[in-house]
């Protein structure tokens, strides 16, 4: 048995910039992000039998990879020209709707886990490079940051050139010693095409300001403005993109996270209206939330094993 374990991301700046719409126009997106200590595994096996089972919310059993409705499935055994096997999709945390590149993440497990199957040797940039291929053919509306934040690790900006493989510088980390990071789930799934397919539409020129000025906190290790800049950006965002907030529910939690003295600055994960929100908080200090998830960055990134 193969099992892949890939991380989901957390933006923390240039989020949308990095949408081919975007760098179409622009000539260039960038985004400050990290892959998390919350995780989705893809599991394969050869099941000795002449049809595909795969296992996630449903469970499917074809003969013919192509007929495979699970769009990650099928595009990755159709890709590899795989034989019969079962795939098995699983993870940490509730990721429908999330706002973490999920499905993303979901991808690179499924690539790296296909391809130690089939004995292919794939450097995880290779893999994350490829993911995005796969993604974009049901999904156009997939970032450049998503597979690439989540199957390369710690904190790191990347820079996104049409045409071009990503520009990766990683970043220091020692800035975020004495911070705890948290997520807290609005309990509201939604669907982020929906939500992209209006942001493609919006001014977001400006968010790529906020990446120079997180990027130069992290190298002059200003805790201030790190935690400013990331609450600027959030303001920002939900400035050019109002409709980011237009559930009533998301929008009161987001005002009680704003109201919270403990909590030193928060953003919505993700294409917004639903998913995870971002906390960061004094190390070791309790708050007042209820069912948050404690968070690391991640510094391995996919993680590929046989069993």
């Amino acid at each position: 048995m193969i099992i892949a374990k890939c991380p989901l991301r957390f933006s923390l700046a240039g989020g949308s910039t990095d949408l081919q719409d975007f760098v179409d126009t622009n000539n260039f997106g960038s985004v400050i992000s990290f892959p998390a200590s919350v995780y989705t595994y893809i599991s394969v096996h050869n099941n000795n039998r002449d049809k595909y089972i795969i296992n996630y919310s449903k469970r499917e059993t074809t003969q013919a990879a192509h007929e495979i409705k699970n769009d990650i499935a099928r595009e990755v055994l159709v890709y590899f020209g795989c034989g019969p096997i079962t795939m098995t999709f699983n993870t940490d945390i509730q990721t429908v709707g999330s706002g973490l590149a999920s499905s993303s993440s979901y991808m690179v497990a499924a690539i790296g886990a296909v391809s130690k199957y089939m004995r292919k040797e794939l450097s995880n940039f290779e893999i994350c490079k490829l993911a995005l291929h796969l993604e974009r053919k049901f999904n156009p509306l997939t970032g450049y940051q998503d597979p690439y934040g989540c199957g390369l690790p710690s904190l790191k900006k990347m820079v996104f050139r049409k045409g071009k493989d990503p520009e990766v510088t990683f970043l220091d980390q020692s800035l975020l010693s004495n911070l705890d990071m948290h997520i807290k789930y609005t309990g509201i799934q939604r669907q982020s095409t929906k939500i992209l397919n209006k942001v493609v539409k919006s001014d977001r020129r400006a968010l790529l300001d906020k990446v120079n000025s997180l990027e130069n906190s992290i190298k002059t290790s200003s805790r201030d403005k790190f935690l400013n800049t990331i609450s600027e950006g959030w303001e920002q965002k939900k400035t050019i993109t109002p409709f980011i907030l237009s559930n009533k529910n998301v929008k009161d939690l987001d005002y009680l996270l704003q109201e919270d003295c403990s909590v030193l600055s928060h953003r919505l994960c993700g294409a917004g209206n639903g998913g995870d929100f971002l906390i960061f908080s004094n190390k070791d200090e309790a708050l007042s939330h209820n069912n948050l998830i404690t968070i690391k960055i991640n510094q391995k990134g996919l993680e590929v094993i046989e069993v």
